[in-house]
């Protein structure tokens, strides 16, 4: 089942998070992510959540998502990242996805 990597980020440093943003795409699609958003205009609909730059990734599974984020190859952007940014970032399963069989997940 799919697996978003969901991300709350604050810029700090805008010259390092631009060469973190140059980077990182590559990483992301040889462990067939795909970006779903990258930033944008943010509103609060409820809550307290102080959103900042929300980016999301679609992996096809938590083990792609994992394998990326914990690999030697993404360890430096994820350093340059920390440096440049505060960020919170989840890892989500998503089982309302399509399955092969074209309903959602649990769905049936």
């Amino acid at each position: 089942m799919p697996a978003l990597l969901i991300a709350d980020i604050e810029v700090t440093d805008a010259a390092g998070y631009e060469e973190y943003q140059r980077r990182v795409p590559a990483y992301v699609a040889a462990y067939e992510g795909r970006f779903i958003l990258r930033g944008g205009q943010t509103r609060i609909l409820e809550g307290s959540w102080q959103a900042h730059r929300v980016v999301v990734i679609e992996f096809p599974s938590m083990a792609k998502l994992l394998a990326f984020y914990d690999s030697a190859e993404y360890a430096t952007l994820k350093s340059l990242r920390m440096h440049a940014s505060d960020s919170r970032i989840i890892a989500v399963e998503d089982t309302a996805a399509p399955s092969a069989g074209g309903t959602p997940s649990g769905m049936t």
